[in-house]
């Protein structure tokens, strides 16, 4: 199966919610909420993360947890170019996140190409985010978090073994 992945309300600006939402005969939405992404933020730079790749790796962070449970069913996954020349970078965070469960998904099934306002992935992630629909899932700042660490650990220290 084929699918398009938008994005609303970019992951850097912290004081709104970000929905990403894929479409084709299935569809998934997530949302993050502006608080899940400042504490994930501040998490992250708590353990040495500084600078724009700091939110490339939130976005494919984001992206994993919205395609995890449907990998096995995504022959092609194309992804809205969100962060133009960067997507080189996002697919290598996104895959290193993918292979750890799935260790044989073929690098050339993720792509990256402008997804027009047509898309139902669009259309979708913008319901969302407007709170038109409903998301299918609601990410918490470990959700977000955890797949980047080598070891979680929320009390006393944020991280052992950062990111």
């Amino acid at each position: 199966m084929h699918i398009e992945v938008d994005q609303s309300g970019k992951i850097e600006q912290t004081n709104k919610d970000t929905a990403l939402a894929f479409s084709d005969d299935i569809s998934y939405a997530i949302l993050i909420p502006a608080k899940v992404k400042r504490e994930a933020i501040d998490l992250l730079r708590s353990a040495g993360r500084r600078g724009k790749r700091l939110y490339f790796l939130l976005f494919a962070a984001a992206l994993y947890q919205l395609l995890k449970s449907h990998l096995d069913r995504l022959d092609v996954i194309t992804i809205d170019t969100e962060y133009e020349g960067n997507e080189r970078d996002i697919k290598l965070m996104l895959l290193n996140l993918i292979w750890k469960g799935h260790p044989s998904y073929p690098a050339a099934n993720v792509t990256f190409c402008r997804i027009t306002k047509k898309s139902p992935a669009h259309k979708k992630a913008l319901a969302v985010y407007r709170k038109a629909a409903k998301a299918d899932r609601t990410l918490t700042v470990e959700e977000l978090v955890e797949p980047l660490m080598k070891k979680w650990k929320r009390s006393g220290k944020p991280f052992q073994n950062g990111p």
